[in-house]
């Protein structure tokens, strides 16, 4: 019998990034086979392609804002990818840590460690493994308080939750009384010379560490899992990473250990990502989550929370250009939920807009949706409907 073949899902890698994570939340691994990429561009690209069903990208976070990354590519300046579309969101909270290595042999640190609590020694040299990671793994948001303990038992055994942060790069002259922070590290940092993360992840962590690693180099990487694949790969014990606890996990038994928990600066962190497809024909992964099999377009519009996301140009030097479009969303009784912009290099100071409104293309008995796009390109220098998809967000 000819097994059935599973439809791909691509997503931001490696395993345990958060995107990963959100990915195993919509995407059960009995129905679908989940391939890591590299960068945001390998997601668009594969899903393109047709090499994969589906894609998931971070779009934007509750305390960082967009990913100009993710943006970027929905630009699309060179035509590269005309067949995607948004059919789906995830939302997942995020709370991050930041993971390290215990000190070599004859470190100071290694010798005495903070407190009474003890970290062990990682082997000099590890051998470099790829991360494995399916959705038997679970990916609860770590405790703030009590619960601590026992995440460290886990993650981190022998690390004590008593441990006395150091503290030892602040105050500064520049900044004698920095902002508290969530959280204080389980053991000392002044080891840390460089920290790896993705850019959004060092935005939401500011205050973390300018209480705790001010004037530490920080490194820009492809991902939060990627990172910890650093730490894990420097024996030196110098390098740290802002990734999450289930990086941790994996990683433990090759030396990499948690430094601190949820050192994200608000507790309501929340990053929501994109699903996307290149045939809009296709079901998507909200056909799911209905309980008779009928898809979202199915359903009545008065029982659905629906969104669409559109972008457009408009010459910059117009008086009112940018008023004229966003008119068009108000005349046909359209809410605006958010606008972003990016540069659209065709111009100096000129943008590509992106507008997120209420409503969906397919479940629009009224034709409000159809009908302001209609008008959007009769006022723009040029547009071009992004997708539409079931609101997760109640």
């Amino acid at each position: 019998m000819t097994a059935i073949k599973k439809p791909v899902v691509c997503f931001l890698g490696p395993v345990a990034s958060y995107t990963h994570q959100a990915t195993l939340d919509r995407f059960p691994e009995d129905k679908y086979e989940l391939l890591p990429v590299v960068t945001i561009k390998d997601v668009f690209d594969t899903t393109q392609s047709g090499r994969a069903t589906y894609g998931v990208v971070p779009f934007e976070n509750s305390t960082n804002g967009s990913v100009v990354f993710t943006l970027d590519h929905f630009a699309d300046r060179q035509g590269l990818y005309p067949d995607l579309s948004v059919c789906a969101e995830i939302y997942l909270d995020v709370h991050h840590c930041l993971l390290g290595r215990s000190p070599p042999e004859g470190h100071p640190e290694g010798e005495e460690p903070a407190s009474s609590s003890t970290t062990g020694t990682a082997p000099a040299q590890q051998q470099q493994q790829p991360l494995k990671l399916t959705s038997s793994h679970t990916f609860g948001p770590t405790s703030t308080s009590s619960s601590a303990g026992n995440l460290l038992s886990t993650i981190a055994p022998g690390v004590s939750n008593d441990a006395t942060p150091t503290g030892q790069r602040t105050p500064t002259p520049s900044d004698p009384s920095p902002q508290e922070p969530r959280s204080r590290p389980l053991v000392p940092l002044t080891r840390i010379e460089r920290i790896y993360s993705h850019p959004q992840a060092f935005g939401q962590c500011t205050r973390f560490l300018s209480a705790y690693l001010k004037g530490v180099e920080t490194v820009d990487v492809s991902s939060t899992s990627r990172a910890a694949e650093l730490v894990r790969d420097d024996p030196s014990g110098t390098s740290a990473a802002i990734s999450s606890a289930a990086a941790a996990r994996l990683l433990r038994d090759q030396g990499v250990e948690v430094l601190a928990h949820n050192i994200e600066d608000r507790e309501d962190n929340t990053t929501r990502f994109f699903v996307l497809r290149a045939d809009s024909r296709a079901p998507g992964p909200d056909d799911l989550l209905l309980d008779d099999g009928s898809s979202p377009e199915q359903q009545p519009r008065d029982q659905q929370k629906t969104k669409s996301l559109l972008s457009f140009t408009v010459p910059h030097t117009a008086p009112g250009a940018l008023a004229d479009v966003l008119s068009c969303f108000r005349a046909a009784g359209l809410n605006l939920t958010s606008i972003a912009s990016r540069p659209s290099l065709e111009a100096p100071f000129q943008y590509v807009f992106f507008v997120e409104f209420e409503g969906h293309l397919s479940a629009d008995p009224e034709g409000k949706v159809a009908r302001v796009l209609e008008q959007v390109k009769q006022v723009a220098q040029g547009s071009r409907w992004l997708g539409s998809w079931v609101n997760q967000r109640r």
